[in-house]
């Protein structure tokens, strides 16, 4: 093979599809029989690639399984595999080591090997190259190790792999070359950071850059609304000055495995160090209340029209975490939903992208393919994820009474409709 990719997700299949493209022969690993056997069945699970680009893939060669023999004589392995949360709130690098330790029973003389999960910095050189060195090879010497950021975001329609800068930072500077080569086949522009750790503090970076500045219209939109301020109003006028200015704007909760989870690993290693990183501990607490405050909100609007929230027949939009993808990893919704159902509310949801959806393993109803007559028998209806397919004038025209906590009617707001 002249690549196998380990981890097939939302990170891992992308880079396939693009490598595919350019003409490598391509294997993936990955431990999920289902994922395994679908893909080889012409079926995707990612929002990002079509079954029809899936059995493109196959019929270039593309071989997905389970057998850990497909790295035999790799070329380039790239590492994919998730990297949740731990409990004491650090990286849990458990598929890291696993998938490092895989490879090191494969690992040949000049494969290039590179890790994508993003993680806390010293990862690639403190955790992997230890793993990968028990094959009696040395990193650097005898194999070419590196680091290199994902840069996925699903859903986008104009950014993907080859069209996203790259990042890559090596273990010396002719592992750096080695994977600016291999990466400039199929994407546009490689950019070589100084090292590994350069590289791994710059997906960190971008991250917690946009979790602190959404931190702060979160709390912004709380303290507005008492103030009787428009706040998406005062964003909007903001965002015309053409420098030194970045429109951020406020949501019921942040969600997907990046803002939520990634500020975490940079602060977990600087609580190493003997202090706090307290901007990214106060955005996390900002970010964290935002569901409990919409679902207070909720309670208020109910409670000006002379209902009570228990008992209420509420109607959640969108359960994903952004707009027009189905992809649920730590969405907002679920807390909202969670303390709805606590509070007495008779919950049910509307999203084009789920067809079943569970809070703490209880079925939460879905309401239907009939967006206007669950509107019409929802007391009240919150928007959560702003879907494309939901309308501004279909909700307003059609909801009792709404809760926009994503701006998307901001033009209709008046009695029957609030904004965040």
């Amino acid at each position: 093979m002249d690549l196998v990719v380990i981890g097939l997700g939302y990170v891992g299949l992308p880079l396939v599809r693009e490598a595919v493209r350019a003409g490598l022969r391509v294997g993936g690993l990955d431990r999920d029989a289902r994922v395994v056997d679908g893909l080889a069945a012409g079926r995707s699970h990612v929002d990002d690639v079509s079954a029809d680009e899936v059995r493109e893939m196959l019929a270039a060669g593309f071989v997905p399984t389970l057998d850990e023999s497909v790295l035999d004589d790799a070329r380039t392995v790239v590492i994919c595999v998730p990297t949740p949360l731990s409990a004491d709130g650090g990286p849990d690098l458990t598929a890291v080591r696993g998938a490092s330790e895989t490879v090191a029973r494969h690992l040949s003389a000049g494969t290039l090997v590179v890790l994508e999960s993003t993680t806390y910095p010293g990862t690639t050189e403190e955790i992997v190259r230890p793993i990968l060195e028990t094959s009696g090879l040395v990193g650097g010497e005898q194999f070419h190790l590196a680091f290199s950021p994902e840069r996925i975001d699903p859903g986008n329609p104009v950014y993907g792999v080859r069209n996203t800068p790259k990042i890559v930072g090596g273990l010396t500077p002719v592992c750096a070359a080695a994977a600016a080569a291999f990466y400039g086949k199929f994407v546009e522009e490689v950019v070589q950071a100084k090292g590994t750790r350069e590289a791994e503090m710059a997906k960190l970076l971008e991250n917690t850059y946009r979790h602190v500045n959404i931190a702060l219209v979160n709390e912004m939109a709380v303290f507005c609304n008492e103030l009787g301020i428009d706040l998406w109003d005062a964003i909007d006028c903001a965002a015309t000055k053409p420098f030194g200015f970045q429109a951020f704007r406020p949501g019921p909760g942040v969600g997907g495995h990046c803002i939520p989870i990634d500020p975490n690993y940079l602060s977990y290693k600087v609580r190493s160090l003997g202090y706090p990183f307290r901007f990214v501990e106060l955005a996390q607490e900002i970010n964290d209340r935002m569901p409990r405050y919409v679902v207070e909100r909720a309670q208020q609007l109910l409670n000006r029209e002379g209902r009570a929230l228990n008992g209420a027949r509420v109607l959640l939009l969108g359960v994903t975490y952004k707009a027009d993808i189905a992809d649920q990893r730590e969405s907002p919704a679920r807390p909202v939903a969670r303390r709805l159902l606590r509070l007495g509310a008779g919950l049910s949801f509307h999203d084009p992208y789920v067809d079943a959806w569970e809070v703490d393993g209880a079925a939460v109803p879905n309401a239907g393919d009939d967006l206007v007559a669950a509107l019409a028998g929802a007391d009240l209806a919150i928007v959560l994820a702003d879907h494309t397919a939901y309308d501004p004038a279909t909700l307003t025209a059609h909801a009792r009474l709404l809760f926009d906590t994503r701006g998307r009617t901001r033009s209709a707001a008046g009695q029957a409709v609030e904004l965040l």
